[in-house]
């Protein structure tokens, strides 16, 4: 070794050790340990045992089971297909409170037709929206490139999905679309929930009301029951009853033939010492089967659907049908449509985009799709007033426009001669 290299050894600085990379200290939301014999409300949120009951004998109701119910799926379907079906616009309100409809935006794209690769988007709003009626919890991931613009919605599926927490900010554990497991801060996800106690948990109105959905899943297996016929419906009483085997079967197969027997006009011709019982439906059994229309009210009631969308049409009839669709749009769509869109605007629109005004709406105005006939009246009436004009009116229906059809045609008691005209004399 040489003098040089000796030197130059002894010059180097001693190598500086690595330090370790400082994660934040991300845990569950639940620090709570729990049994399956006692479990925690945590434990009972996120599914494993659903909504209890006090009463032991009562179905265990989770938002999983509650489907098995036609009435639950139609409410959850009906909300979810008719928002997804709904344009969802992007807007901005300013200083002065005008609206503008922002069309260049990536969620407006995003949101109303594709909103992931091959995924529709009005596929991944029915996802969410079922999810979130169901369950009252909805996830999705929308992640950014690196000019800050929306790439894509993918839902992801609630059972997929844990939720961590440091501090106030949150963490999601999810599988995406392609199959990779990922963990993505809350700014980068869309996080839908209900009627949440603390602003995070959302609940399920089916683990809230347990109980009530409960009876109407057991009213519902009592019904099922009764229907396959597993309960006796009638009792036969023959003398062979005490004899051998085989003669007893022989009389057992004789009186299911002389039951089966359509030709007999419903009177089986039978022995003299045997005897047959029906039971007939019992009082009891009539009035379980009267309160499973009570059940599909207080079902309806949760979900703020108005009976006439579930076909229970003694609640009203044809001539009221407008009003309850108003009253559908008011009191069942605006409510859960109102959740979904503030809580799709804090995931999909940055905060300084929320601070300019802009907001997520959808477009209510499709569900009332006027007749033919109503359009082109109203359309008659807004060209021979003075604020629409024939292009206008054109533009409306999907028509091109014609020419000279950009001017405004006031009504004929409206105009008024602008010419200039000559005195005429007068004979005194």
């Amino acid at each position: 070794m040489s003098i040089f290299s000796t030197l130059m050894r002894g010059s180097r600085a001693a190598p500086v050790p690595a330090v370790p990379r400082a994660e934040p200290p991300v845990t569950t939301g639940a620090q709570a340990v729990s049994g399956t014999a006692q479990p925690e409300p945590w434990l009972q949120d996120i599914g494993f045992s659903g909504g209890g009951s006090r009463v032991a004998s009562l179905p265990r109701v989770t938002p999983v089971i509650a489907q098995r119910h036609a009435t639950v799926t139609a409410c959850c379907t009906i909300i979810a297909g008719d928002l997804a079906k709904l344009p969802l616009q992007v807007w901005q309100r300013d200083a002065q409170g005008r609206e503008v409809r922002v069309r260049d935006h990536a969620a407006g794209y995003l949101l109303n037709v594709e909103a992931s690769a091959g995924v529709t988007a009005m596929v991944t709003r029915f996802a969410m929206a079922y999810a979130f009626a169901l369950r009252g919890t909805a996830y999705a991931y929308a992640p950014r490139d690196g000019a800050g613009e929306l790439t894509m919605i993918d839902w992801v599926h609630p059972d997929h999905c844990s939720v961590l927490r440091n501090g106030r900010a949150r963490f999601y554990d999810f599988d995406d679309g392609e199959g990779i497991r990922r963990r993505a801060p809350g700014r980068a996800m869309v996080h839908l929930r209900y009627m949440s106690e603390d602003g995070w948990t959302g609940r399920s109105p089916i683990a809230v009301a347990a109980e009530s959905f409960g009876i109407a899943l057991a009213g519902q297996e009592a019904a099922a029951r009764s229907a396959s016929g597993t309960s006796m419906k009638a009792f036969a009483k023959t003398h062979a009853f005490d004899a051998d085997e085989e003669n007893y079967q022989r009389q057992k197969e004789r009186l299911r033939r002389a039951l089966r027997d359509e030709g007999d006009n419903g009177i089986p011709v039978i022995g003299p010492d045997d005897d047959i019982n029906r039971l007939d439906l019992s009082a009891a059994d009539q009035q379980l089967l009267e309160s499973r229309k009570f059940d599909r009210e207080q079902i309806a009631a949760t979900y703020r659907m108005p009976p006439s969308k579930l076909q229970m049409l003694e609640f009203g009839v044809k001539a009221n049908g407008q009003q309850q669709a108003i009253d559908y749009r008011s009191d069942c769509l605006s409510h859960w449509g109102g959740f979904i869109e503030t809580q799709l605007a804090l995931g999909l629109l940055t905060e300084a985009e929320r601070r300019e005004g802009l907001f997520l709406r959808h477009n209510f105005d499709a569900l009332l799709r006027a007749t033919t006939k109503e359009r082109y009246d109203a359309l008659n009436k807004a060209v021979g007033g003075p604020w629409m004009s024939l292009n206008e009116a054109r533009r409306e229906e999907g028509l091109s426009d014609v020419d000279g059809g950009d001017a405004i045609y006031p009504p004929p008691n409206m105009t008024r001669d602008e010419s200039p005209t000559e005195d005429k004399e007068t004979e005194e």
